[in-house]
């Protein structure tokens, strides 16, 4: 059974990818885009194996990072007219919704759950 959080960054990447697959132009913003989308949920599934709470939380953070790399990966495709505004907010909403869980999810394997 998947976690709500490896769902969510799941549908992120399928949404990136295909989006991207659209894209007729710059192709380097699409590679990074798709990689940094496609690394979240990489490193929420690796850490649903990890050896230790440590390594747990590692995973996590990094997860954490590609998300906040993807988002500026999406406004910069915004911004410069590769990506239709709509598409571009509801895909910095859904990155927003999976940081904000991972921020959550990291904060109580820590032990700072508020």
């Amino acid at each position: 059974m998947k976690s709500i959080l490896a769902n969510l960054s799941f549908d992120f990447a399928v949404e990136v990818v295909k989006l991207c697959d659209n894209i007729k132009n710059r192709p380097v913003l699409k590679t990074q885009l798709i990689k940094s989308a496609t690394s979240i949920g990489a490193n929420i599934r690796e850490a649903n194996y990890a050896y230790s709470r440590a390594e747990f939380a590692a995973k996590l953070q990094i997860a954490l990072k590609e998300c906040n790399e993807s988002q500026y990966w999406i406004e910069l495709m915004s911004a410069t007219g590769g990506m239709p505004q709509e598409q571009a907010t509801h895909l910095l909403n859904s990155c927003g919704t999976i940081r904000y869980k991972l921020i959550r999810s990291l904060n109580t394997v820590k032990g700072n759950d508020t």
